[in-house]
């Protein structure tokens, strides 16, 4: 069975650090592209970050602020985040990108305030 689970998130100040883990079990995950994403309340779950081979940053803001990374021995992937602003109170939540039919974990809540 499909199943993701996400961890690493917590309260931290503005300016602070996180890093966020991602275990993927149940499917081939080497094969697959892996995005972070992410839902403020009341907002549509975005992408902000995907690796295939190489990392790509969609959201000009993490771009020098974030890094993501995958271990394809562990099936894990990672975000290290740095410099994290209010703005980025919002779950988190690892998914293939594109975005296909397997279920959506349960995300981890990060909550960056003074």
């Amino acid at each position: 069975q499909e199943q993701l689970v996400e961890s690493g998130g917590g309260l931290v100040q503005p300016g602070g650090s996180l890093r966020l883990s991602c275990a993927a079990s149940g499917m081939i995950f080497s094969r697959r592209t892996w995005g972070w994403y992410r839902q403020g309340l009341g907002k549509q779950r975005e992408l902000i970050a995907y690796v295939g081979n190489i990392p790509i940053y969609v959201d000009s803001f993490v771009k020098g602020r974030f890094v993501i990374s995958r271990d394809n021995a562990k099936n894990m992937v990672y975000l290290e985040m740095s410099d994290l602003k209010p703005a980025f109170t919002c779950v988190f939540y690892c998914y293939p990108a594109p975005e296909c039919g397997i279920l959506w974990g349960q995300g981890t809540q990060v909550t960056v305030s003074s």
